[in-house]
Parts: structure tokens; sequence; C-alpha cells
């Protein structure tokens, strides 16, 4: 921040426990697929002397993106942890997928981190998804610094993306978004763009050349003062603004100078408490040089104007049994408070689980309390079990390198955790401890797969439960309706990367089929049925005649019998078993195969043999009895409807209203939010919205929300329903 390069030492090749939080920086990137966030964190550790210049660590991997499934992909799908050192304090850099279909990871970052950079790229800008995730770092006061990238791109300008950047994240106050410092430009090319080959400071009005690979400090001469002078005067109002010294502002206008020290101590302190949020710029280091352009001036920023984790507060404590538990934020000495941030599972040393601790200490082999996390409905098993825990480490690319504790504010891997998921509290045995959880985006994209072979089929089960243990993202369902295994997931992508673990981690083949829905069946009128089962061979014969009446209900009434039988001509033990067959057959289906509801089905008369009847064959003739009055009757297809609530920016309300319209949807109403946007509620068949989460993102360019719930089932329109039955005649 004070625009000094001190002397650090190397972190290549060991990693480094820290000793006290004020001494540890939590930050997460965060932006838009390709905006260079993989790039700046390889940029940032080099400067800082993790790497070597070729940006490889000691076994010749990165830093980032080290997954063989992100080499594959060419983008980021998964949080990663990179921590560097600088000027003594350690810096935790979480790096998240830019990919929408990755937001788990995105938030699982913001949990653990206590501040965020938002990377924008100046050829593309911002877009509006990360613009979403700025007003979720807003609700909850996290400090934010801009970093733009891609400043190599023709037609790059960084001013013109700082007031871009102004106007996206400042409406509440333009001014809180300013640049600490300016691009300087080399000699035009050919093409006419001018290469950034430095920066100027602001506050300092000190030249920092990058041109040679190095970073260079020099004096500006005088005729580059004037050109920083506008830009220069409103930082250091924009940072005075924001001071909490109230006299400040006064002394200025009246003409007083401020020293340099008390700019920057105000700035520190504003962006600290997310009160200001400069914009800096970046580049990667070109090839053999040892630092990229900006760098040093991002790392002084995090060290310097980033809060330490005591500033962070700590997240909702409660004992297992719900009583809140008030906890000193950041307390070494204090109980211990930890969460699974992410998952992963290595090929060698099996479940590693990244923790974020908030209190205490965590030390190797010792035995902690686990906490589950309260999401069953997606296929996460609810647990509270004590568990020894394996080796501590920190990550770097593949590399784990043991650390001998973990304080409160740090961040590292757990090795040996066979119980905890994303999302878990590790406590004490003796005080077991649950964290309030972090809002998980719920996945409504179904993919229905089956085992390849029989040697898949035995895998599948246990594969399964540890993709949903490493993402929470996820939801498995096994669908008594349709006999089918989905998993589902927030998108395309998400669904690719979960298959591609699934062969590839796991060694498990699965087929994608298509995705059925679950349909009912129902009468539209009254109608009779008669069931006759008599059989007659060597022995006992079979004997039994039932006549049933059907008539629909309302809908979610079920199935309801009815006992009208008079004199005996059903003996009473037998009234059972035509009830039994008769809920049989229901569940089977009578026209097309799907379960039927809604009907009271009423039995009037019968016939009996005092040898030859049994519970078998009156079950036998109930199941009779309703097929032949399905046969005699209209029924009608019963297909589920969602409520559908999308959150959706203005401009295109008219579009998503328009496409549930095609979908058959209704829309029930639309209500006015904060932010320029419209919350429309529908009723769509979920027979229409199966890959919605992937054309709605296409829709509304990323930038709308949808939830979904059951409402009831109602007939499908009678040509659709045709094309059902038919479809149900080809496969049977």
């Amino acid at each position: 921040m004070g625009d000094k390069v001190k002397e650090h030492p190397g972190a290549a090749g060991r990693a480094r426990a820290a000793d006290h939080p004020a001494s540890v920086r939590n930050v997460v990137l965060v932006g838009h697929s390709g905006s260079g966030k993989t790039t700046l964190v390889e940029a940032l550790a080099l400067t800082a002397g993790a790497v070597n210049r070729a940006g490889r660590v000691e076994d010749g991997g990165t830093v980032s993106d080290y997954d063989d499934i992100e080499h594959r992909q060419q983008r980021s799908v998964q949080l990663s942890l990179v921590p560097v050192e600088w000027n003594g304090i350690k810096i935790n850099i979480l790096d998240t997928p830019g990919y929408a279909d990755f937001v788990g990871e995105l938030r699982a970052g913001l949990r653990a981190a206590d501040a965020a950079l938002f990377v924008v790229s100046a050829s593309d800008g911002v877009d509006g998804s990360t613009r979403m995730v700025w007003e979720e770092c807003a609700a909850v006061g996290m400090p934010r610094a801009i970093v733009v990238t891609h400043l190599e791109a023709a037609r790059a300008d960084f001013q013109e993306m700082t007031r871009v950047c102004a106007e996206a994240f400042g409406a509440d106050d333009p001014d809180a978004v300013l640049p600490l410092y300016l691009p300087l430009h080399g000699p035009q090319g050919p093409d006419g763009h001018a290469p950034v080959t430095g920066l100027v400071g602001l506050l300092t009005q000190k030249l920092f050349d990058y041109s040679t690979g190095e970073r260079k400090e020099s004096e500006p001469g005088p005729d580059q003062l004037p050109d920083i002078e506008d830009a220069r005067n409103r930082l250091i109002e924009g940072i005075i603004s924001e001071s909490e010294d109230e006299t400040l502002m006064d002394r200025y206008l009246g003409g007083e100078q401020i020293d340099l020290k008390t700019l920057i101590e105000d700035l520190e302190r504003a962006v600290a408490r997310g009160a200001f949020f400069p914009v800096l710029a970046a580049a990667p280091a070109a090839d053999g040089a040892r630092q990229g352009l900006g760098t040093v001036e991002l790392l002084e920023l995090v060290t310097g104007g980033f809060p330490t984790p005591f500033e962070h507060p700590t997240p909702g404590v409660t004992t297992i049994d719900g009583t809140p538990r008030d906890i000193t934020p950041c307390d070494t000495e204090g109980p211990l408070v930890a969460e699974v941030v992410k998952t992963a599972s290595d090929p060698y040393v099996g479940r590693v689980s990244l923790v974020r601790v908030f209190s205490g200490t965590l030390h190797p082999d010792e035995t902690v309390h686990v906490s589950g996390h309260g999401l069953a409905d997606r296929g996460h098993e609810d647990h509270d079990v004590d568990e020894k825990i394996g080796a501590l480490s920190t990550p770097f690319g593949k590399q784990q390198r043991p650390v001998t504790h973990v304080i409160a504010g740090d961040l590292a891997c757990v090795a040996k955790l066979g119980r905890a998921e994303t999302g878990d509290t590790l406590s004490g045995r003796d005080d077991p401890l649950l964290m309030e959880p972090w809002e998980m985006p719920d996945p409504l994209l179904p993919l229905a797969i089956e085992a390849h072979s029989k040697a898949d089929e035995d895998k599948l089960s246990q594969g399964l439960a540890r993709l949903v243990a490493e993402d929470p993202t996820m939801r498995l369902e096994q669908n008594q309706d349709t006999h089918q295994v989905v998993l589902w997931c927030l998108g395309e992508a998400h669904a690719d990367v979960a298959l591609e673990r699934l062969r590839s981690r796991y060694g498990v083949q699965v087929d994608v089929v298509p995705h059925k829905v679950s349909l009912r069946e129902t009468f539209a009128g009254k109608s009779a049925g008669r069931g006759r089962h008599v059989k007659q061979s060597g022995g006992h014969g079979q004997f039994a005649i039932c006549e049933i009446e059907v008539e629909p209900l309302p809908g979610g009434s079920g199935i309801e019998f009815v006992d009208k039988v008079v004199g005996g001509a059903v003996p009473r033990q037998f009234i059972p078993s035509v009830e039994k067959g008769i809920r049989a057959q229901a569940v089977k289906g009578v026209a097309a195969g799907y379960q039927l509801v809604d009907v009271r089905v009423t039995l009037l008369d019968g016939k009996a043999h005092s040898v030859d009847s049994s519970d078998a064959a009156f079950q036998t003739a109930g199941a009779l009895a309703l097929r032949e009055a399905a046969a005699d009757a209209k029924i009608h297809l019963l297909e589920p409807v969602a409520e559908v609530s999308v959150l959706v920016g203005d401009d295109y309300v008219g579009a998503v209203m328009s496409d549930l319209s095609g979908r058959r949807g209704r829309v029930l109403g639309t209500e006015q939010t904060s932010g320029g946007r419209t919350l429309i509620k529908a009723e769509v068949p979920e027979f229409e919205i199966g890959r919605y989460a992937v054309d709605l993102r296409s829709l509304s360019h990323g930038t709308a929300r949808f939830s979904r719930s059951y409402a009831r089932h109602e007939p499908m329109p009678p040509q659709i329903a045709e094309r059902i039955r038919e479809q149900a005649k080809d496969t049977s």
C-alpha cells in the first residue's frame, strides 16, 4: 500500500504454520470465466517467490488448475488454495471457478475468505453474474478490491474499465470505486496499440516500471504529474470522505496538505471495513521475468489493506441441540470451531478436507467431533461422530506440505476424515458444536444415469456417495416412481465433470438415459368393472368374483376403498384381499403403466366358493375388476406441475415470461424487487422444465435465478397424453 518493496524470503519448497491470526490474510478471487483469475494467482505466486520463473512448483505442475479435468476442459472447475508469503504475512489465495455451473465452489471460497479480489477483463467488461456476487459480498460487508486484467488486448482501456466498474459496483457511491494506480504505456506498435509497461502511484506520485521484468521505482518527470492530478485529487477526496476523522475533509477543502502516511492509513481502514473499493491493474510476467505488472501492488494491498481474520465475524455457532453459543472471533485458545469448505479424494491418501479454523487450534492426530450439515434432502448423510484426524498440510498444486498446527484464522488440509463432508463442523470431542451453514445453490438440472455394466453397477453406489460428499451442490435421488437414479446438477458443465469424475476417479462407467417425469393416472368419470377369477385344475381350484364401481376424487385424495357388500356375497375375510389386489394394481397403473391415484373404489357385490375361494384368488379378482373398469372408462394422464419462481433483471422480464408461456406455463404474478430485478411466479408442467436451468441461463445471459417446488398433478393435454401412451406401448 505504501508502494515499497521489502525483501521477502522465498516461500518455495516449504510451508509455514501461521503463529498468530494477525499474520494471516484470506482472500478469494472472483470473476467470470476467462477473466484471468488463475493466471493472476500464478503471477502473484511468482512475485512472492512461491514458484519458479516458469510459473511452476517443484514437481513441475502449476499452483492452480492442476486437476486433470481442468487441464482437459481448459477452465477451473473447483476451489483451489494457493498460500504465499509476503512481508512476513501468510496470504491464503482462494482461486474460484468463474463458470456459473460451479457457483458452489465460489460460495465455499467466499465462506473461507475475509476479503475478495474481483477480477475483470479489460476486453470483456463486467458480466451480470459478477455483479450478483458483488451484491452478495456487499450484503455481508465483505471488503473488496477490483483487478483489471487483459490490458494487453487491443482497444483495452484501463480508465474506461474503471468507469465501467464504478458504474457496475458503485451504485450507492461511485466515488468509492477509484484507481490507486494508473498504467504507463510504452511506444505504440504497428497496430496502434501501446502496451502497458508500468504504473504510477496516485498517492505517492512515483513510477513503477515493469518493462524489464523487474519492478523499478523512479520519480516522474514534471510533464507527467499534470496527467495524474485530476485522478489523484479525486482519489484523495474519496479516501477522506470515508475517513473516520470527520475533520479531515474540512481541513483538506481548506487547503491543508494531508500527509501521505495519514492518507494511506485511512485508505487501509476504509478498504478493510468494506467502505472503499480500490481498482488496480495486473498482468502476468513475461517469459523469464520475475514479476508481473501490478503484482507487487496487489500483494501490498492484500497485506496492508485487507482485514485480518480478527475482523471477520464468526458465523453463527450453536450446540448440537440448537442452543446459541458465543464464540470470540479468532481466539486461538478458545474452543475448537472449524468448518470443512471443500472435500476432495486423493488416490493415495484418501479423502482430504480443506478446513477453515474459526476458533481454537487444530493439531494432527487429535480426535474431533464431526457434526453433519442438514443436507439429507440432497443425498448427504446427517451425522454426529467422533473422528481422529490425520496429518495437517498446506496444499500447493498437487503437493501437500506438512504443517505442525492450524490456528484460528488459517486454512489447511486435513487427511483421513472418513465421514466429514463439505459444510460439516469440526469441534472438540467434549464440546461438540455446529456452525450455521452457508447458502448452497439448489441443483435443478436432472441427470438420469445407469451403470454401463454389471461391474459398474457394483461400484456405482459407492462412487455416487463419494461424489455428493465432495460436492453439496449435487443432489442424489433414487426415484421410487420411475426407478431411476438421478443426479441433480447445476448445469451441463457440472454434469460433465460429475460423469468424468465417476469414470476417472472412481472407475465407474455410466450411461446417461432420458429423465423420466413421475406421471399418474386417474379416472375421468364413473365406471364399473367385474373381476372373475375362476380356474379349476387338479385339487383345489381358484374361485373369486367381485364387482366394483370406480369414481374420480379431487387431486391429492389417493385411493379410497369402500365396502358396500350386503348379504355376505363376499365373505368378510376376503374383503381386505379385494382391497389389497386393487391397491396393488393401482400402483402398476391401468392404462400406460403409471400409478393410479385420486379415485374411490366401491366393492358392490361378488361371489365366493366354500372350498376354492382364497385370499390370493380375491386379490387377483380385485385387480381384474379394476382393469376392466379402466377399459370402459376415459383415463386421464396426470403430469406434475411445479411452482416456479424466477428472479430476473428487468431487461429480460418480457423474454422470460414469453418463454414460460411457450412451456405451457401460467404466470401467477410479478413482484418488483431491489436491484432492478423482478420476481416472476408461475406454474409450469415439469415436462417442460427439465432443461430450464440451462435455457434460462442462456436467455438471461447468466443473470437470472429460479427455484421450483412441486405443486400438484393435473391432467395432461389430450394430444400429449396420447403420445405418451403410444410410447408406453412401444416400450412394453
